[in-house]
């Protein structure tokens, strides 16, 4: 079966709506499905719910659904490199619910296991564990997490096969593939696109069972995160 579409347009198409949750992979700028938020964003949908570990930068990735307030909550770890994120959220425009970053990837496997909840030591005694159980196993007390499950997870890959095999290069394996099991339809954007069976079944990351759509997107753009604290030094200087 080949799940290969044209484009992101066509890749979305019929699976966006408002108000619905979708979880995006990606780690800082590192594996992000640019192609597809940029779909997202074109698509004029709203009221999203966005499960990803962070909200991209301003003007790039999420950040882009945050201009144009297409997000109506997220669920994160980490959102400190985001200006208008944090000016929403201040402002209260923005809904977020905070996560530790190991808890969040948990809370996305479980999900895709079928696991509705479970228990962790993170988060004890902290704003985290406000509002939830906690219960003591072998005398510490653990705070309850729930499963995390999505209408659509959109994943960036290195490679896939027209039957949605994926697989994921060095750090941009990040998210991407425990997303890719945790909702209804999983879409992939993947760099390079070859014929089922041309990727060796060890070497695969996700299998194709759990992706229902994918697009070629050969060239994508790989924006390196930099912060500058202070001047570099003149070449004279040093």
């Amino acid at each position: 079966m080949n799940k290969s579409f044209p484009d992101a347009a066509a890749a979305l198409a019929g699976l966006l709506s408002d108000g619905m949750t979708i979880m995006a992979g990606g780690f800082g700028l590192c594996g992000i499905p640019m192609s597809l938020i940029e779909a997202i964003r074109a698509s004029g949908v709203r009221d999203l719910t966005v499960i990803s570990n962070n909200a991209g930068v301003d003007g790039h990735g999420l950040g882009i659904l945050l201009e144009t307030r297409q997000i109506r909550k997220m669920i994160s770890s980490y959102v400190g490199e985001n200006r208008l994120f944090a000016k929403q959220y201040l402002a209260g425009e923005l809904e977020l619910e905070f996560n530790p970053q190991g808890t969040l990837a948990e809370r996305i496997r479980a999900g895709g296991a079928g696991i509705p909840a479970f228990f962790t030591r993170t988060g004890v005694g902290t704003l985290v564990a406000e509002g939830k159980e906690v219960r003591s196993f072998g005398g510490l007390d653990h705070v309850m997490e729930t499963g995390l499950f999505a209408d659509l997870a959109i994943v960036h890959a290195h490679k896939a096969d027209s039957e949605g095999n994926l697989v994921f290069r060095k750090t941009a394996r990040n998210f991407n593939p425990v997303m890719a099991t945790a909702a209804r339809v999983t879409v992939a954007e993947a760099e390079h696109l070859v014929e089922a069976g041309e990727i060796d079944a060890d070497h695969v990351h996700t299998p194709g069972i759990y992706v229902q759509r994918i697009v070629h997107v050969p060239h994508p753009e790989k924006r390196i995160e930099q912060r500058t604290v202070r001047p570099a030094p003149r070449m004279e200087d040093a």
